[in-house]
């Protein structure tokens, strides 16, 4: 199998780093609880902007707000005093000040049952501001994945995202990284690929993807990445052939067509005459992997079938800085079709005469245009090749697949991309990759 090069994005550490502090002042309100400045309000705005506490929760509040205001707090009052303080919380102002004393409790004692249920309450309160809601989100998140309760962990992620939450984090190279969206949707890919949950991790990449289409929003590279890694470690080779071209759509580079290609490949079970097709790309991409890429090429080819591609394939790859221009099987190929290709061209005329013909068979046709599409020559390769089209016998995809690199190779962008559209059955994922690729060239 020839080899792919997969760049993974980097990931954020197991324990993200970062500075989460929450005072218990300020960003919960803890200080507006003491009774004596809530019980002077007379007015209802007043109240209303304090919360809305009953005398039953003030009453069980006050021996938990004495652990939290303690300069060494006593880790066996506060477990104490929690159960009552609990069974007096009722309200969502309540839920918020209980749920943010047993955090601040939680994390000065390392009581983590004490700070995950004081998150937890603070989420149910629904009176979070979305900074807040979303920092609270992203810490729940970091909690239940350390006790790797996954469905707990991806809600709490979710609920990040959708206060539109970002953090700066260090990752596990010592690098800063900013992260918001994007980062946080491959990471709840993540919560599912690490629990072996790889369909349902699929499943969320696409979804995510579908939507983000559907709204106009932009595909994170990182996230058709993870799909793609995770459907080829795994063998998923529908999924993986969709990944790797939707990478090349969005984020096409030499290498992401590279790894196109050969995945693609690799992943596709393909006829020779199919593959030769793929390779061909390559070709056109003026990119090899490396020097097994551009030899299976020349092998497809065969010397003695195509020695004009042949010759031209192996030469400008020769150009190419990642091509071996010492390997014997490219020496040898090219030595013997550069035997072979003076006395092929003069047949070329010929064959053309033949296949203008008025009654010139399919095997006439296709011959010629596989001929003159390999002596590049697409002008001619396209007007056989469409004759062939409707004819008895024709094998439909693959006269519509060189049709379409004939019609690329004369610059007809729009003419190719529309006729390898048309392209179904085994040479889809062909077809689509070159079909993504003459867009990309006429710029649609």
């Amino acid at each position: 199998m020839i080899f792919t090069r997969l760049n993974k994005a980097s990931r954020p550490s197991s324990a993200v780093a970062m500075a989460l502090v929450i005072a218990a002042t300020g960003a919960l309100g803890a200080t507006a609880l003491e009774a004596p400045a809530f019980a002077q309000k007379k007015k209802k705005e007043e109240k209303e902007q304090k919360g809305q506490y009953s005398k039953e929760f003030l009453a069980a509040y006050q021996p938990i707000d004495a652990v939290q205001k303690a300069e060494t707090p006593d880790a066996a009052a506060a477990k104490a005093a929690v159960p009552a303080l609990i069974a007096a919380t009722s309200s969502p102002d309540e839920k918020r000040a209980t749920g943010g004393a047993l955090f601040n409790i939680g994390n000065k004692i390392g009581d983590e049952d004490m700070r995950i249920r004081g998150l937890e309450l603070m989420m149910e309160s629904g009176t979070l501001e979305p900074e807040l809601a979303g920092q609270i989100g992203f810490a729940a998140y970091q909690a239940y994945s350390g006790r790797n309760d996954i469905p707990a962990a991806r809600k709490a992620l979710e609920s990040a995202i959708a206060a539109n939450y970002s953090t700066t984090a260090t990752m596990s190279d010592g690098s800063q990284k900013t992260i918001g969206k994007p980062e946080m949707q491959r990471m709840i890919a993540d919560l599912y690929f690490n629990a072996d949950q790889t369909q349902e991790g699929l499943a969320y990449v696409s979804q995510t993807i579908d939507g983000l289409k559907a709204a106009g929003e932009p595909v994170p590279e990182q996230l058709i990445r993870v799909g793609l890694a995770q459907a080829y470690e795994n063998n998923l080779q529908p999924q993986s052939r969709q990944y790797v071209a939707m990478l090349a759509e969005n984020y096409p580079s030499p290498s992401v067509w590279g790894d196109a290609v050969i995945i693609t490949l690799n992943s596709g079970g393909y006829a020779n005459a199919d593959a030769l097709d793929l390779l061909r790309l390559s070709r056109r991409l003026n990119s090899y992997n490396d020097t097994r890429v551009l030899a299976e090429y020349i092998e497809l080819l065969d010397s003695r079938r195509y020695p004009g591609e042949v010759v031209s394939a192996i030469d400008e790859g020769f150009a190419l800085s990642n091509v071996d221009k010492s390997d014997p099987f490219l020496i040898e190929s090219r030595k013997e079709a550069a035997g072979r290709v003076a006395a092929d061209r003069q047949g070329l005329s010929a064959l053309a005469a033949d296949a203008r013909k008025s009654g010139a068979t399919l095997k006439t046709l296709v011959v010629a245009g596989d001929t003159f599409l390999s002596y590049d020559q697409p002008a001619e390769a396209e007007e056989f090749y469409s004759k062939a089209l409707g004819m008895s016998g024709v094998e439909t995809p693959v006269v519509l697949t060189r049709l379409g690199i004939a019609q690329f190779d004369q610059g007809k962008y729009a003419e190719a991309n529309e006729t390898f559209g048309k392209v179904e059955g085994a040479r889809r994922d062909i077809a689509n990759l070159w079909a993504i690729y003459a867009a990309q060239k006429g710029g649609m």
